[in-house]
């Protein structure tokens, strides 16, 4: 067994353990009651906010991939990116979509390398302001982390430095450079944080919370950035683990926070469907492709055509 296959049964395993001591503290019941909760309203109000964020996540996405010197239609973005996030949803790891979005328009373009380049720095640049907007809102609001923002401020802008002079050293080609490539992440990423961030408070009204939207905000924005923590499965694990922490710390509790999170995962894979109508649609597409060859030459038998042997010359 590889190290990168150790690595992936290690993070399935954390978020496996994660959602059972969930269980075993707080019993079956928030899980139930967060799927149970799930209405129309907010399914709709999830699927909307799901185009919106997806064509912002498309646009960032191509405007790094332009910057780096690749086309890339918005229409083709849209489609690779729902496809990607369903993959992400519905697949341990949280990444599988992402690699395939990469390794796919590598192979369309002729460069891979390139194609995994655009994806990386795309996600990257996404990462870093997303963790500054957090950063900013979680200073600003009241939760059960605002004391430690001052120093989450500075550890931010020693990172900053760094990768600024790491890049500068290692003449890395991001494209971010460009004043217009560096806007048009920050206002798409900070589109993208906005409507997951309503998504997750639609998923608190809809499991129960009566908070104020001021308390809500910074805890939903509290387990939305534990998504990004590796030992999860698709989503699922760090996600709920610190929503209950960040409700019962914020004076609510902590089964709350666990239904707030479980009816968010099923928001968000809703959101998400559209892309398994695109890999459907490439299946078809792909499949048809591989048949028109055998079609073809089946026909020439069937007329009594035969294919006239190719001749080389010199």
């Amino acid at each position: 067994m590889t190290k990168a296959q150790i690595w992936g049964w290690v993070r399935l395993a954390g978020g496996a353990a994660l959602l059972g001591v969930l269980v075993w503290r707080l019993g079956s019941g928030p899980f139930l009651d967060g799927i149970r909760g799930v209405d129309a309203t907010a399914l709709g109000t999830a699927f909307g906010l799901g185009v919106v964020t997806t064509v912002a996540c498309a646009y960032r996405w191509a405007l790094v991939a332009r910057a780096l010197g690749v086309t890339l239609p918005l229409r083709e973005a849209v489609g690779a990116y729902y496809r990607a996030q369903f993959l992400n949803t519905t697949l341990p790891g949280g990444v599988v979509g992402d690699v395939h979005r990469a390794v796919r328009h590598g192979k369309d373009i002729g460069d891979v390398a390139l194609g995994v380049r655009a994806v990386v720095v795309e996600r990257m640049a996404g990462f870093v302001v997303t963790i500054a907007l957090s950063v900013v809102t979680l200073a600003v609001f009241p939760s059960p982390v605002r004391r430690h923002m001052p120093l989450a401020v500075a550890a931010l802008a020693v990172v900053a430095l760094v990768a600024y002079l790491a890049k500068g050293r290692l003449r890395l080609r991001t494209g971010l450079a460009s004043p217009g490539t560096g806007i048009g992440v920050v206002i798409t990423t900070a589109v993208v944080l906005g409507g997951h961030l309503v998504t997750f408070l639609v998923a608190a009204r809809t499991a129960g919370a009566t908070a104020p939207l001021r308390l809500l905000a910074p805890l939903t924005l509290l387990a939305l950035l534990a998504m990004a923590l590796p030992c999860n499965i698709a989503g699922w694990g760090p996600r709920e683990g610190v929503a209950a922490w960040a409700f019962g710390a914020a004076g609510l509790t902590s089964a709350q926070g666990v239904s707030t999170a479980v009816v968010f995962g099923v928001l968000a894979l809703v959101a998400s469907l559209p892309g398994a109508v695109v890999l459907v649609l490439r299946w078809a597409d792909a499949r048809r492709a591989a048949e028109k060859p055998v079609m073809l030459e089946h026909d020439l038998r069937e007329s009594g055509v035969r294919r006239q042997p190719e001749y080389s010359h010199g």
